[in-house]
């Protein structure tokens, strides 16, 4: 089955757009038609034929600082008129110590670039997207539903993206859906490589999630808010 998505004269902004996922979120928004304001705190490598898309323009800023979020979210408004969908892609993993021999800098970490980046992106669009009646889809995670051995301050950071989520729903209910996605293992070269004995068929892909992603975005979803949609493949 093949689906499609018509989101002409919509704007896009997409946080984490340098990575695999949020490149793919990104290249599904421009084949629908949208307008992608593509956010990162790197710019994608110069090869990347993000450059040639036709409706995608590029924002440095760091998600975890607020003064930069603010400034690209006006940037965004100020190019396009408006924002649409966010959709909070920036995020990473880290783990494999135990909480006692866990460091704060690594909590630290995980709570800003996972969490962090979600609530200043959400914060500062949320008045553009109240204006469109738009849609917010943020990244939360398979693992964060239970506690489990080793990485636990991430699973905790990504519950956080999940309740959040649930926040902005009930608060702006009848004029922003928020929903978040909740991969489990996403089929991706560094995922490959930690990972070789591992069945990647299993794995959901970075366009499959997309096609979830354009899917909450879209009018077929104007029923759904405040939802965490499992997308986790075969696995």
């Amino acid at each position: 089955m093949n689906v499609e998505f018509d989101f002409t004269d919509r704007v896009a902004l997409v946080t984490g757009a340098s990575g695999v996922l949020g490149s793919a979120v990104a290249r599904a928004f421009d084949a629908a038609g949208a307008t992608v304001a593509a956010a990162d705190v790197v710019e994608p490598d110069e090869d990347d034929d993000f450059f040639q898309l036709q409706r995608v323009s590029f924002y440095e800023g760091d998600f975890t600082d607020e003064p930069s979020v603010e400034a690209v979210v006006e940037a965004v408004i100020a190019d396009h008129g408006e924002i649409d969908f966010l959709a909070n892609i920036a995020g990473t993993w880290k783990g494999g110590t135990p909480l006692h021999d866990t460091d704060v800098e690594t909590f630290d970490f995980l709570f800003d670039v996972n969490l962090k980046t979600m609530f200043l992106a959400s914060k500062y669009a949320i008045p553009s997207l109240r204006e469109t009646e738009g849609a917010i889809v943020s990244v939360s995670a398979r693992s964060s539903l239970e506690g489990g051995e080793g990485d636990g301050i991430y699973r905790a950071s990504k519950a956080g993206v999940r309740l959040l989520t649930e926040t902005i729903a009930e608060e702006h209910r009848g004029r922003i859906r928020a929903n978040a996605v909740m991969p489990s293992v996403i089929d991706t070269p560094a995922n490959r490589e930690m990972m070789p004995d591992a069945d990647f068929d299993r794995w959901v892909t970075p366009e499959e999630i997309a096609q979830t992603v354009l899917f909450l975005c879209s009018d077929a979803a104007a029923a759904t808010s405040g939802a965490a949609v499992p997308v986790y493949g075969e696995a």
